[in-house]
């Protein structure tokens, strides 16, 4: 299933602006609000559908992440990916995302549908919670990713990431129509 535009609008919960209504755009504002009302993420340290630009064989592509959560110095610690489907089948796309986002890799990525999530260790690749309760406190959060150490990407570890990223996209993200949704 892709996402499709409603031809209407809806209030986005982060900026307050007008954006388009689609077939997942209503979930994703349910998940933000979750973050920053019931886990106590601070609402101006989460940017939405931040671009995650790479290239793959000379072609450049971008594909966006629907929310990145930044520290107090701008870096990026979490990052959460929506999906329609099943959660499990988009834990390896997005903890590659997880290590190919900007000024990254981050420690710790959720990818959820807003009924199951998995919270993944970014380092090993491996889910280590799994439901909705899954989604950390944000408290807890800062307290998991101040124990982790994270390097930068090889070159060589960055192309092969960016490769079965790009073949995700190209499977689960790429395949709706001409990748306008």
């Amino acid at each position: 299933m892709h996402e499709t535009s409603l031809g209407g609008t809806l209030r986005d919960y982060l900026s307050g602006d007008e954006i388009d209504e689609t077939t997942f755009e209503e979930f994703r504002q349910l998940l933000v609000k979750l973050l920053v009302e019931e886990k106590g993420y601070p609402k101006d340290r989460i940017k939405a559908k931040v671009l995650l630009s790479y290239s793959v064989d000379g072609e450049n592509f971008e594909r966006p992440i629907d929310y990145v959560l930044y520290d107090e110095q701008g870096k990026p610690i979490f990052i959460i990916m929506f999906c329609a489907g099943n959660v499990g089948t988009f834990e390896r796309e997005t903890v590659c995302a997880a290590r190919l986002v900007d000024g990254g890799p981050v420690p710790y990525a959720l990818v959820t549908d807003t009924m199951d999530a998995s919270l993944m260790d970014v380092k090993s690749g491996e889910r280590i919670a799994w439901s909705m309760d899954a989604v950390p406190d944000y408290a807890d959060l800062v307290d998991m990713v101040a124990k982790v150490e994270m390097k930068p990407l090889t070159d060589e570890q960055r192309e092969k990431q960016t490769r079965v990223f790009h073949t995700y996209c190209g499977f689960v993200y790429g395949t709706c129509c001409s990748e306008s949704c």
